[in-house]
């Protein structure tokens, strides 16, 4: 996917089970409903000179959705790029923040006794790495102290060799690959995002839970919310779910699990889960954002789900929003475009405090 041409993203990111091998996450019999407020959006703003409405912003900056959810109605949903209602679309790594609550559930559950729980306990072949010491809460913060390098754009990069890793047989090859990293800090000391923990973490709820991820997020999440289409999920070469990547869904699904998160979880989660999950648990360094159990927690108390090539969920429980973004950018990360991105929703929170008299 990192090779792709605009052309190619357009199809492929809606594609995702017709090009590689993924694993299903059924739905239920029953679909929530989600009202359209009478009264919709039109964004209007100006952004480095230039200004947008919401077509000419999601035409030059290569939307394939926008949907903004204001007091449980929508009051924008737009497509793009040839997508429609009934498409999925690639979340990248938004999935990591879906597998930060699945593994809330499997704690709930008791499949996991206690995020202070060694890695090993759940992932045994560990034992001997550089994740003898992290436990299950530093995989969600990502402050194992293992190293890792996240670069996109080159071959040599931790986050593109763990994708093609072979390990011997018995052996699932993303755990074969992590086990060969190197401690590099203290666990628990310093935050570095990699993307291989998110898988790890995946691997570990499966394991956990004797069941493939996305059985676990059907019957945890996908059926009780009410889901209106099956979502699918890229697998290993094991089989194993990408924890941290690649889970396709509708534009409304994404918003369905939105809300979801900011009802607290609707008793699929332990009390408190919503809360702590989506608070500062370590800082990144980087400016006015922190991290929580895999979202990016700003400092007005909001907080994000982000995948590369644009996608995003951003949840403001003050003002009872949700506004979710896919995207096929011509970069994995666009400085540019995430600055645009910004101004957008700034202008979409903007309009729908107006709308609604706030």
């Amino acid at each position: 996917m990192l090779a792709w041409g605009p052309a190619q993203q357009a199809v492929g990111f809606r594609s995702l089970e017709k090009i590689f091998v993924t694993h299903t996450v059924r739905r239920g019999p029953a679909t929530s409903r989600l009202p359209v407020a009478p009264r919709q959006l039109d964004v209007k703003f100006e952004y480095d000179h230039v200004a947008y409405s919401t077509s000419t912003y999601m035409q030059a900056h290569r939307l394939s959705g926008v949907l903004v959810i204001k007091d449980g109605q929508i009051i924008l949903e737009r497509y793009g790029l040839g997508r429609g209602p009934h498409d999925r679309w690639n979340s990248f790594s938004v999935a990591k923040s879906v597998t930060s609550s699945l593994v809330g559930a499997a704690v709930r559950d008791g499949y996991i006794k206690s995020l202070d729980d060694p890695v090993t306990r759940y992932l045994p072949e560990m034992s001997g790495s550089a994740y003898d010491q992290v436990s299950v809460r530093q995989l969600l913060t990502m402050s194992s102290g293992v190293r890792w390098t996240e670069t996109y754009g080159d071959p040599n990069s931790d986050v593109v060799r763990v994708g093609s890793a072979v390990a011997p047989p018995g052996l699932d090859p993303i755990v074969g690959y992590m086990r060969t990293l190197p401690r590099v800090a203290a666990p628990g000391a310093s935050f570095h995002y990699k993307s291989g923990e998110a898988d790890l973490a995946g691997i570990l709820v499966a394991r956990a839970t004797g069941m493939p991820l996305a059985d676990y997020l059907s019957k945890k999440i996908w059926r009780p919310v009410g889901m209106e289409r099956d979502a699918v999920w890229i697998v290993d070469g094991a089989g194993f779910e990408r924890g941290g990547c690649c889970l396709a869904m509708t534009l409304r699904d994404y918003g369905r699990y939105a809300l979801f998160m900011l009802d607290g979880g609707h008793g699929v989660l332990p009390a408190g889960w919503v809360e702590a999950a989506t608070k500062t648990q370590i800082p990144t360094g980087y400016p006015a954002i922190s991290y929580g159990y895999m979202w990016w927690i700003n400092p007005d108390g909001s907080y994000q789900a982000s995948g590369i090539y644009g996608q995003s969920i951003l949840i403001v429980p003050a003002e009872h929003l949700v506004v979710v973004i896919n995207a096929a950018w011509p970069n994995p990360g666009d400085a540019k475009l995430n600055a645009a991105r910004t101004a957008f929703i700034k202008a979409i929170q903007a309009a729908a405090r107006s709308s609604s008299g706030g």
